[in-house]
């Protein structure tokens, strides 16, 4: 079998096994609707591929997804390269998230975080801290949630072993929070 014809059964199998977690996809697409409803904001973070994801679900909300709607804040906390790197600099790369919730977050805004692997120690902090200050949260992991499991209001875990089959599960889950949330937001 071919390499894309092997991708594209391994995607289509990683891609039905989503059909488990219809149910905290709602819960998420509940707590996400409550927050934009009432006046609160979306904080978004990944690292590497997911920072990239990270922001495109960010954008989704901030610009519009599939229909023309008025603009809901949500904050890719990966877009600040300058900061970041100065609490590299100061602190520790364990803290570049966690220091952004600290400073941006408030009750009744949600974050997302985002890894493949649930192994990220900048993500846990940022959880951490999201709990720290009362915020809820919806962490979207691979694998078997890695030691990231739990520490989230909602965790969504795409089991899997190969990194880019659980990134394009990903996606899919969150364009499908995306729908679920902007059909029932207002319009302007």
């Amino acid at each position: 079998m071919s390499h894309l014809k092997c991708a594209i059964e391994d995607s289509v199998a990683s891609l039905r096994n989503l059909s488990t977690l219809e149910e905290p996809l709602d819960r998420a697409a509940l707590l996400v609707l409550r927050a934009l409803l009432g006046g609160h904001k979306l904080l978004v973070c990944g690292n590497g591929g997911s920072a990239s994801d990270a922001t495109h679900l960010a954008t989704e909300f901030l610009c519009r997804f599939k229909e023309e709607r008025r603009p809901y804040p949500a904050i890719s906390l990966t877009a600040n390269g300058e900061f970041m790197t100065a609490v590299c600099n100061d602190y520790h790369a364990d803290e570049i998230f966690a220091r952004q919730v600290w400073g941006l977050a408030e009750k009744g805004d949600v974050l997302i975080a985002i890894t493949t692997s649930g192994k990220s120690k900048n993500i846990v902090r940022a959880l951490e801290e999201a709990n720290r200050k009362g915020v809820e949260s919806i962490a979207f992991l691979g694998r078997d949630g890695g030691f990231t499991k739990g520490i989230a209001t909602i965790d969504l875990i795409v089991p899997g072993t190969v990194t880019a089959r659980i990134q394009e599960a990903q996606k899919v889950l969150y364009h499908a929070l995306c729908e679920m949330v902007e059909e029932k937001l207002p319009r302007n």
